[in-house]
């Protein structure tokens, strides 16, 4: 004890020294205080000892993750950033082996499975789904995935309304934000009726500006931020400000970080509960968390090797980039209906067929397995007629670049009959600075969806459905399809676009010139960033029946870079009228009809 204060008390203790009752008080909490002191330096010991604990773990995971071969980097930098828990994240770094990171990263995707009695991982597709689809309709000089928009959208899904302003405009702010008019950069609302998660719940609402006016829209907590007239006097006034009521100075001097205006009452008691500087904070934290992981124990699969090869059937496997070290691959298959056996109930044939497919790896380990039901129930007096047709089924699984090998099993239940296909299934390694396209595709069936639909059901890829003709033999009459994607392309730093050139070539077997082509005019070429999708149809009519090759010559006008990719097609004769029939229009000239996005 400090000497002073024990001649003090031994004064007290004397009855040399009165003590009022203030003074008493004071030596009360002098003596309380000489007590929490040593309490405190332990409350502060322990806190420093906490962050140094903290810094250390984080400069060790960030040590590990360096020393981490690049697929598994990017696994954790790109393909799951947004939604692994930051235990997960500390976990996998610390594994040893690229085995043990290998089961770790499946048993990440088995926990979300929701599942697990299905060999199917429906998160994992939507996951990849949703990141193929911000890659695509978000990029703004920076990958879709990058951005803020894409970001929500990869971790929470599209929202149940989008209210879209993508080129600003007036707007007229509502009452609990001051009222009056202004004009806007552009922005977006995205209202979500309900999102799992601690801090959100029901009714959650999610506002994005872009005041560059480039696409680059960033998620805001300040609704006031896409006014474009805040910095300007007297432009852009609430209902108070117009009326002398208030000042727009004053907005300036908000301690919530903000410059909204006070509510049409004024006060901050006016602001609505979603704008109370309290409420953002919560939500913002809340929305940026990983979402809730839902764990499910699980049942191992069982798998069966089948020998018999009795229907014989066509398959395609095709690759589309996701991300960097994530390609997604559909898989089609396409059944001829005269190959299976029909049973005729009530006027009516049916077939059933059961596909099933497998993907391992080199060494055995299984990475997908997927298996459906498909049928065919024909009019007994039109089955003939439909005997030259086929059911085609189609599969997307994303996979990591690599060598696999894929085993696909066609039954036909009523007869027994089997078919099989075991096939080597390259996935190709997308370059990051280099211009590369996915697979050619060429398909006799390329439409939009609904909004509901996008990335769900057989052929869908994004927005649109594309289904592949296999044999690619299409008849003089057809238009043909053509899917492509093309990725990175340079963007320009100023205009955040890129620039690229396309044309379509035909060019007839074994020639080298070609025999036609279709560049497409610049205002039909699609701009979104580094990634470019092609959607368009040629018309046939003026090819006589033979072979043919298709290619399509893509030029990154900002790169000086070109790509080529090609494939062959067949034409044949147009089907012979039916008897009776009216005379047909004259076909029209051959062209491109592009619908680029």
């Amino acid at each position: 004890m400090d000497r002073s204060v024990r001649t003090f008390l031994c004064l007290i203790a004397a009855g040399a020294l009165v003590l009022s009752p203030a003074m008493s008080v004071r030596a009360q909490d002098q003596g309380q205080s000489q007590q929490d002191q040593p309490a405190q330096q332990d409350d502060q010991a322990q806190a420093q000892k906490s962050s140094k604990k903290s810094k250390e773990k984080q400069k060790n995971d960030n040590q590990l993750k360096k020393e981490l071969e690049n697929p598994y980097r990017k696994w954790l930098d790109e393909d799951v950033i947004y939604i692994i828990s930051p235990e997960e994240r500390h976990s996998f770094l610390h594994l040893a082996t690229n085995e043990e990171r290998e089961q770790f990263i499946e048993a990440f995707w088995q926990r979300r499975n929701p599942d697990p009695d299905s060999p199917e991982n429906t998160f994992k597709e939507e996951h990849y789904r949703r990141i193929a689809y911000a890659n695509e309709h978000y990029a703004s000089g920076i990958p879709g995935w990058k951005t803020d928009r894409g970001k929500i959208y990869i971790m929470w899904g599209p929202a149940d309304e989008v209210d879209s302003h993508p080129t600003g405009g007036n707007w007229d702010r509502p009452m609990d934000q001051g009222g009056g008019s202004t004009t806007t950069y552009p922005w977006e609302t995205w209202r979500y009726r309900h999102l799992d998660g601690e801090g959100l719940g029901e009714n959650v609402e999610l506002e994005f500006v872009d005041p560059s006016s480039t696409g680059e829209y960033h998620l805001t907590m300040d609704p006031s931020e896409k006014d474009a007239l805040l910095m300007v006097p007297g432009a852009g006034l609430t209902m108070a400000e117009s009326m002398g009521m208030a000042s727009k100075a004053q907005r300036f001097s908000n301690t919530d970080g903000t410059h909204m205006a006070e509510g049409e009452l004024g006060g901050a008691n006016t602001l609505s509960a979603h704008d109370n500087e309290f409420s953002r904070l919560e939500l913002m934290a809340a929305i940026m968390k990983p979402p809730p992981v839902k764990f499910k124990d699980l049942e191992a699969a069982s798998t069966s090797r089948l020998v018999r090869d009795q229907v014989k059937f066509d398959y395609r496997f095709d690759f589309l980039r996701i991300t960097s070290d994530t390609v997604l691959v559909p898989v089609t298959v396409q059944i001829p209906v005269r190959q299976l056996q029909y049973m005729e109930k009530d006027g009516v044939d049916s077939a059933t067929i059961n596909v099933f497919a497998r993907i391992t790896t080199l060494s055995g380990r299984i990475v997908q397995t997927f298996e459906d039901t498909l049928r065919a129930d024909y009019p007994s007096a039109l089955l003939q007629k439909s005997l030259g047709t086929s059911r085609i089924y189609q599969k997307a699984v994303p996979l990591s670049p690599g060598l696999y090998r894929l085993d696909v099993v066609v039954k036909d239940v009523n007869s027994g009959n089997v078919g099989v296909v075991n096939t080597r299934l390259a996935v190709p390694h997308f370059q990051d600075d280099e211009l590369s396209s996915s697979s050619l595709i060429l398909a006799d069936d390329i439409q939009k969806v609904s909004t509901q639909d996008i990335g769900l059901g057989q052929f869908v890829l994004g927005d649109v459905k594309v289904r592949p003709r296999l044999d690619q033999t299409f008849a003089a009459n057809d238009a043909l399809g053509i899917f492509l994607q093309v990725y990175n392309l340079k963007v320009d730093d100023k205009t955040h676009k890129a620039d690229a050139s396309v044309e379509y070539r035909i060019t007839k077997d074994k020639e080298t010139k070609p025999l036609m082509t279709f560049p497409l005019t610049p205002d039909k070429v699609p701009q979104h960033g580094e990634e470019m999708t092609l959607e368009s149809r040629l018309i046939l009519s003026a090819l006589p029946p033979g072979k043919y090759q298709l290619s399509v010559a893509v030029t990154d006008n900002l790169a000086k870079q070109t790509i080529t990719p090609t494939t062959d097609f067949t034409v044949k004769p147009a089907p012979a009228p039916p008897a009776n029939a009216p005379a047909a229009s004259p076909a029209p000239a051959p062209g491109a009809s592009p619908q680029g996005r």
